[in-house]
């Protein structure tokens, strides 16, 4: 039996009071069980759903730092309107982080838990802002040789959504997609996918360096909301692709309806019988992100054949059945150092990711703007 270890993990309370706490425990880490290994985890990113989790209905600007028995503490008002929908989660010290990698130091007794003693896997596992986490080896996804944990910290939430993207695109009958914050670090994997493929891709960017930088990495369709002529360019770019999906990380605004309206335009051009209901052609815009909390806005021009719904990475991996989504977890770990290859602003020690300065940066709802947490990093031996 290995010795009794413990280690700090990230955890995010929503008081009855109306107040946030984050804060680092202390806490054992468990004997794996037969099917178990303990991961010492060295990387794991800070992804929206993440700091969804983190920070809940918290007003940022009323952080508060102190100091407790393992390190910073901070809190901060949640607004009493908030209040109701962080119910659920009302005074549960919720474990933080969707995935990660680090290396495997113990394992239980069945063979495939032994088989990844001492590898560098990936962890698709919850909690993963911690020193350690023992988790179930169907949930390890062992990284090619020479692959870091660094480069395999990213390799389940981003390139599983692009990929799942595709998936659904193809699943339900559309030829081409639209994406929007398209120059993030899933922007520019499902770029690399759409060429790989040979699918056609209708980049939204809101900068025109963000447009140069896809241009650069080799997309054929960019078009950038803050240009006059956006709304041109944009129909433009869905008529040459036939897009009639659009999948939007903004959310709120005017956006989902200029895309069904650019997709409407763009079908209309084809010869076919007026009719004053629009096209008969299904458009659809899947929101699954939300870099604008502000209501989503639609002008209905187009038509009365068009959707908008939710798109989440989880119910979309069940409903297509762990055989499909094991090949798409294949796929990510063949091609993890090109196609799905992460890039990250900086490196931060859980110690780090309590400091009100370093929260306001890796909080910045801005494309490319993505942190990596190294929970032992700075960090006594356990």
């Amino acid at each position: 039996m290995s010795p009794a270890r413990t280690g700090l993990q990230l955890r995010s309370q929503v008081k009855r009071s109306g107040e946030l706490e984050l804060t680092l425990i202390s806490q054992a880490v468990p004997q794996p069980a037969p099917d178990e290994v303990v991961v010492r985890v060295e990387a794991t990113p800070i992804n929206p759903s993440d700091i969804g989790l983190l920070f809940g209905a918290a007003d940022l600007g009323t952080l508060l730092a102190s100091s407790g028995p393992n390190g910073p503490v901070v809190t901060a008002a949640i607004p009493e309107a908030a209040l109701p929908s962080m119910a659920p989660r009302m005074d549960l010290a919720m474990p933080v982080g969707n995935e990660g990698a680090g290396l495997v130091i113990d394992a239980g007794s069945s063979p495939a838990a032994q088989a990844l003693l001492g590898k560098t896997v990936a962890v698709l596992g919850g909690g993963m802002y911690a020193q350690f986490r023992c988790v179930k080896a169907e949930q390890c996804l062992v990284l090619p040789a020479g692959t870091t944990a660094a480069e395999g910290a990213s390799c389940f939430v981003n390139p599983l959504t692009a990929l799942g993207m595709v998936h659904t695109m193809r699943l339900e009958g559309h030829k081409a997609l639209v994406h929007t914050a398209a120059a993030s670090n899933l922007g520019q994997m499902l770029n690399r996918i759409c060429i790989a493929d040979g699918i056609g891709l209708v980049n939204i960017v809101r900068k025109p360096e963000q447009a140069d930088l896809l241009r650069g990495i080799g997309a054929r369709h960019v078009c950038d909301s803050s240009s006059p002529g956006f709304m041109q360019e944009l129909t433009e770019a869905v008529h040459a692709t036939g897009a009639t999906v659009a999948f939007d990380a903004i959310g709120g605004g005017r956006l989902p309806g200029q895309i069904l309206t650019a997709m409407e335009a763009a079908i209309s051009r084809q010869p076919g019988e007026y009719s004053r209901y629009g096209s008969n052609v299904h458009k659809q815009v899947y929101i699954y992100g939300g870099l604008d909390t502000s209501p989503t806005v639609i002008t209905r021009n187009f038509g009365m054949t068009w959707g908008v719904g939710g798109w989440l990475l989880f119910p979309f991996l069940q409903r297509i059945g762990a055989a499909e989504a094991q090949a798409l977890r294949q796929r990510v770990v063949s091609e993890l150092k090109t196609t799905f290859a992460s890039g990250y602003s900086g490196e931060i020690s859980l110690h780090d990711a309590l400091k009100p300065e370093v929260i306001a940066h890796y909080t910045r709802r801005a494309t490319g703007v993505k942190f990596l947490i190294n929970p032992n990093n700075g960090m006594p031996p356990a």
